[in-house]
């Protein structure tokens, strides 16, 4: 039979702490259980940590962009993967009602090669017109006179160790000159974005360095274009027109339906999407099993007193109860060191990975629902070997 879980709570709570009476009673087997839900919460953080990993990585260049709408080429399922768009359309764009501003971002992937010690890898160049500058990042916006010259980039500080110690040696006051995609480049100053999975770090320059960097046709296919609607205006009203007056090789959506659509791409679509996800139901598995193993033997061990229980009047339900609270009770207990060691291993990721992984309380509370229904699941099964416990067993 399944209860609500209102009236489980209710009895819980209303019920003596008979649970925490059996748990005790063998504390090497209570560490045990408590060390298997730590370990299954940890699995479970980790891959839930990597899969945001993933995300914040693929993203951030989408969630620092100005302006309200975004135009991206119908064929691109991701930004980088080379897909653009023709330039006119944003110049009809531009020409639709509520549309403030139009700007191009340029964005591809290319090759740096260490001036240290030559090693080349792969980073990210964004470029536009620094008349119209679409990152919401204050340090890029100070340096716009700085990327006007020619061969002149700006590097992220948060570039992965393989592209050399650039930030250290710039803010020594050297000069750092390599080069990216047989040309040579020039550090022209610092910003501060991050890398991710697949990219080592990177690179902000001119629309007219990019030209330089990538030929005579690179400033035709835009990889996104960046609208600023007029104040006090319909953002769907425009997104309406927008639809309705450019042709479907482009697509239209709000700033944050662009950060969606990556992630949804990601989650989907990429294989590490799925490897994360499969790997955070391993944890939940494993969670199962221990638990289950802990509450079947603890049923197992004490079906004479639970016979006696059932002589004197407690009814299958009140006894299930019992199983209950000492699956909430193992799934709290197990959850806190399971998610302190996870905000040290967090640390420690993105200590490594130059990517910020954060712990939010989305993710704590995700995986302590997880944990509660794990419990509760290993306790409903172990419920079962209860049912068998005969009063008659006792005399």
């Amino acid at each position: 039979m399944i209860f609500s879980l209102k009236p489980l709570f209710k009895r819980f709570v209303q019920e003596p702490p008979l649970g925490w009476a059996q748990l005790s009673h063998q504390k090497v087997r209570l560490l045990v259980a408590l060390s298997g839900i730590a370990f299954a919460d940890i699995l479970i953080f980790m891959q839930l940590g990597f899969k945001n990993l993933l995300y914040d990585g693929a993203t951030l260049v989408h969630r620092n962009l100005k302006g309200d709408v975004v135009l991206i080429s119908n064929r691109t399922d991701l930004l980088g993967d080379g897909q653009t768009f023709s330039r006119r359309y944003l110049y009809q764009a531009a020409a639709v009602e509520g549309v403030e501003s139009a700007s191009p971002l340029y964005y591809a992937w290319t090759t740096w090669v260490n001036p240290w010690d030559k090693e080349v890898t792969e980073v990210a160049v964004i470029a536009f017109d620094p008349v119209q500058p679409v990152l919401a990042l204050p340090e890029v916006n100070q340096q716009l006179e700085a990327i006007k010259l020619a061969n002149i980039v700006l590097f992220d500080r948060k570039s992965q160790p393989t592209t050399g110690p650039v930030a250290e040696s710039f803010d020594e006051g050297k000069t750092i000159a390599t080069e990216i995609s047989g040309h040579r480049v020039k550090v022209g100053g610092l910003f501060t974005l991050g890398s991710s999975f697949f990219l080592k770090g990177h690179l902000i320059t001119s629309d007219w360095n990019y030209l330089r960097l990538f030929g005579a046709d690179s400033l035709d296919g835009i990889a996104v274009g960046i609208l600023t609607l007029a104040p006090d205006i319909d953002p769907q009203a425009v997104l309406a027109r927008l639809q309705n007056r450019l042709p479907q090789e482009v697509q239209v959506m709000t700033r944050q339906d662009y950060v969606d659509y990556e992630i949804t791409f990601w989650s989907s679509q990429h294989p590490a999407g799925t490897i994360f996800n499969f790997g955070a139901i391993m944890g939940f598995i494993v969670g199962v099993v221990v638990v289950n193993q802990v509450l079947y033997s603890d049923v197992n061990d004490h079906l004479a007193e639970y016979a006696t229980l059932k002589a004197m009047g407690y009814s299958d339900r009140r006894l299930l109860m019992v199983v209950f609270q000492e699956g909430i009770l193992l799934a709290i207990l197990g959850f806190v060191p399971g998610f302190s060691v996870s905000i040290g291993m967090y640390g420690l990721l993105g200590g490594l990975t130059r990517i910020p992984v954060t712990m939010t309380l989305g993710v704590a509370l995700q995986v302590f629902t997880v944990t509660l229904v794990m419990c509760l699941i290993s306790a409903a099964i172990a419920m079962r070997k209860l049912q068998s416990a005969d009063p008659a067993d006792v005399f």
